[in-house]
């Protein structure tokens, strides 16, 4: 079903003029701070695994905002960015998103936000010296919402030994490696996945690649790997394509840092190479407003690249 409406914002997002989504600008991240506010409203937001990321109508869960807001930064900052990069004003606007994120708390997504911000900051022709002294600020700070949150340091505790807890804390990263041993070179045949059977935690989202993995083996999963490069790449060559066009250029590039970083991480969790993020992995995840947002996004990247240089 949601394929089915991603399909649809896809071909939305393939006929709106660049132009029209530069004007809203201001509103795209108006609207990204007012879903960051209504999720931490006791009544809205919808609490689950520690984390209140949901927004609920009654019993009904509506929507994840982080999914929107990605797409809400990279439109406004594409735009704002094009103009100038005054550095006080950078900062605040960014922080803001961030930290809202952060307060969920959202350490993944927050990391994504950091990510596209700060990237399209130094496309831009932002200062350097800022962009190395702020991203050293922002690993100290990394290191102390780490260090002052139970629930993180037991991630990173896991991460580094998952023989620590084998039945707790290292059960899921245990279970996933399971997963990738038992796919093999070929797999063990599409819909064969034992660890999907309640081994793995979020088999469908989070977890997904693994499970696939185990199914579809090395090289199954090497071929995955070289379609998410591929349309890395190709987003990459649109965003080029653009580079007459300020705003059109930064549009594309916010869309590939975000889609590329989300990638890198979630599969960098799945194989223990960083601590277990809780980010879905694009177009292969189950979510709604993950699977609608990317493919709107896709919609913007065919757009631009029908759109001549001006």
């Amino acid at each position: 079903m949601w394929i089915g409406v991603g399909t649809v914002a896809l071909l939305v997002a393939a006929l709106l003029p660049p132009k029209l989504l530069e004007k809203l600008a201001p509103f795209w991240y108006v609207l990204g701070i007012l879903l960051l506010l209504l999720v931490l409203m006791p009544g809205i937001g919808r609490e689950f695994n520690g984390a209140r990321r949901w927004i609920a109508i009654g019993s009904i869960t509506v929507l994840q905002p982080i999914e929107l807001v990605k797409f809400c930064v990279v439109v406004f900052f594409a735009s704002w960015m094009s103009k100038h990069q005054k550095l006080l004003p950078f900062l605040f606007l960014s922080g803001i998103p961030i930290g809202l994120v952060l307060l969920q708390p959202d350490l993944g997504s927050s990391l994504i936000l950091f990510t596209i911000t700060f990237g399209l900051y130094f496309l831009a022709g932002g200062n350097i010296k800022f962009l190395a002294a702020t991203t050293g600020c922002a690993i100290l700070f990394l290191a102390l919402a780490v260090g002052t949150s139970d629930y993180r340091m037991r991630r990173v505790a896991t991460y580094l030994n998952p023989e620590l807890d084998p039945l707790g804390a290292g059960f899921h990263i245990r279970q996933i490696t399971v997963a990738l041993g038992r796919g093999g070179l070929l797999g063990q045949g599409i819909g064969n996945s034992q660890q999907k059977l309640a081994y793995i935690p979020e088999p469908s989202s989070d977890s997904i690649f693994a499970i696939t993995a185990e199914e579809v083996g090395f090289v199954g999963s090497i071929f995955i790997i070289g379609l998410f490069m591929l349309y890395t790449q190709a987003a990459s060559e649109i965003a080029v394509s653009q580079s007459k066009n300020q705003f059109n250029y930064l549009l594309a590039a916010g869309i590939t840092i975000w889609f590329a970083t989300q990638t890198l991480l979630n599969l960098a969790a799945i194989v223990a190479l960083v601590p277990l993020t809780g980010l879905p992995l694009p177009l292969f995840s189950y979510g709604g407003s993950s699977i609608v947002m990317i493919l709107f996004a896709t919609g913007i990247l065919l757009r631009l690249s029908r759109t001549k240089q001006t």
